[in-house]
């Protein structure tokens, strides 16, 4: 099937901010493990799964409508402290979310709602699950202190 250029394109775009989003967390989540902060690494892994799955879904979906997957990983930042490595994966949340948002309005645009429906679950995602539990750990912080988040952050590695 052949889709909208400019639909391939911008899932290409997408594209590299899932596969950045699944390397940071993979990056922090081995971060926490060597920390023996086994409870954000649990959390942390299960993100790294879930962007790889988007990846995926953009991916196959590229396939579909004719293109070719580029497989080129946007920038990351990674964190030194909990507290930076968790604001890192925030800020990356917003900017998919923003993308997100960006690509649903171009397949409108294209009449290409199959790949929109696909992006909205995507942003569902994002927003209710990766963007606001990181919102709660950084307010736990503020409310209860660094070492008190910490220590109930402490145990061992389940996966």
């Amino acid at each position: 099937m052949k889709g909208s250029q400019q639909v391939i394109d911008y899932l290409n775009f997408l594209l590299g901010g899932e596969l950045a989003a699944r390397d940071q967390y993979f990056i922090h989540s081995e971060m926490y493990a060597e920390w023996h902060y086994g409870k954000l690494y649990d959390r942390i892994h299960h993100e790294m799964e879930d962007e790889t799955l988007h990846a995926q879904a953009i991916i196959r979906r590229i396939m579909m409508l004719g293109g070719k997957p580029n497989m080129t990983v946007n920038d990351i930042n990674i964190g030194t402290t909990v507290p930076e490595m968790l604001q890192s994966d925030l800020n990356l949340e917003y900017d998919v979310q923003k993308h997100l948002k960006q690509g649903i309005a171009i397949c409108e645009q294209e009449h290409d709602y199959v790949t929109r429906d696909m992006l909205v679950a995507q942003l569902e995602d994002t927003e209710e699950d990766h963007a606001h539990w990181l919102e709660q750990q950084l307010r736990l912080i503020e409310m209860i202190g660094l070492p008190n988040y910490l220590q109930s952050q402490m145990g061992e590695v389940t996966a």
